[in-house]
């Protein structure tokens, strides 16, 4: 008898945080992951990443939720609520920490500016802390970043796939020491989103070009924590009219702002797919 390998369901997940209104932007990549999974049969997941207590709020949450119903789109099983993974993100930092390779950080954003060198997404921290050996237990607010020359030692050469760019070959040495766990929140991005999509079974990581280097750290987060890497596709950014990608904090085109001109969402959402954007915007090319 044969032996037929079960292939995984097509899983894919959009995944804001409630730090402010929904842009059309975040339409567009809700769409084009929904649409990733809904074309393959398989599942559309929605995830709020809301371990930023300082900056989240629940009104925000709500309004994601309604204006991703105001565009039709439904997911599937519970949302997932990165408030809730505090356990799971300490497990995670427990593993990193026994095989050595996290250190305590108490450097400031103006210190680090004060010699940090310029990397892919900003400044690179230069590994003042590195050697210092602090006892977790400070009452000094500490970050614990990675040790990126270990880390990249232990997991050795890693690839990971791109439905746009291809084949990659994971550099994540370039963004130097990164931050796993923030000084204010159980985790960072790079370690919360690893360990979220795999515990959600996230077969196909549908996302913004902005995110394209953050995946290096990912590819590796993932050979350290023995988790499987997804396929990936970092789509192109919507820009206004100033030439300027859309964002919250620049008041960009809202959601809600759409809904409360008349819009109809079954006609937006139409375009979008078609890649026809309203009147005063365009997409970057990838």
């Amino acid at each position: 008898m044969a032996n037929h390998r079960q292939v995984p369901l097509v899983t894919t997940r959009f995944a804001p945080s409630p730090t402010g209104r929904l842009h059309l932007g975040h339409a567009w990549s809700a769409l084009l992951a929904h649409d990733r999974a809904r074309n393959a049969g398989g599942r559309f997941l929605l995830r709020i990443e809301d371990i930023d207590s300082g900056r989240c709020r629940p009104e925000f949450v709500e309004s994601i939720f309604e204006e991703l119903r105001w565009l039709g789109l439904k997911w599937d099983d519970e949302v997932l609520f990165q408030s809730t993974r505090g356990a799971a993100y300490a497990a995670a930092l427990d593993r990193l920490r026994e095989a050595d390779l996290l250190y305590v950080c108490t450097c400031t954003r103006a210190e680090i500016a004060a010699s940090a060198p310029q990397g892919p997404q900003g400044a690179v921290y230069p590994g003042n802390c590195r050697t210092l050996n602090r006892a977790p237990g400070s009452a000094v607010p500490h970050c614990w970043r990675l040790d990126m020359g270990r880390a990249v030692a232990m997991a050795g050469p890693l690839e990971w796939e791109d439905e746009i760019a291809r084949a990659i070959v994971a550099n994540p040495s370039a963004q130097g020491d990164v931050v796993i766990a923030r000084k204010d929140a159980a985790a960072s991005y790079h370690l919360a989103v690893t360990v979220d999509d795999a515990f959600q079974g996230v077969t196909h990581v549908v996302r913004g070009r902005d995110l394209f280097e953050a995946t290096h750290i990912h590819r590796l987060l993932q050979a350290l924590l023995g988790l499987g890497t997804p396929m990936y596709r970092h789509h192109p950014l919507m820009i206004d009219a100033d030439g300027e990608r859309l964002a919250k904090r620049r008041d960009s085109a809202t959601i809600a702002a759409l809904r409360a001109s008349g819009r109809d969402p079954a006609l937006l959402v139409a375009d979008l797919r078609r890649g026809h954007f309203p009147i005063g915007f365009a997409a970057t090319i990838p």
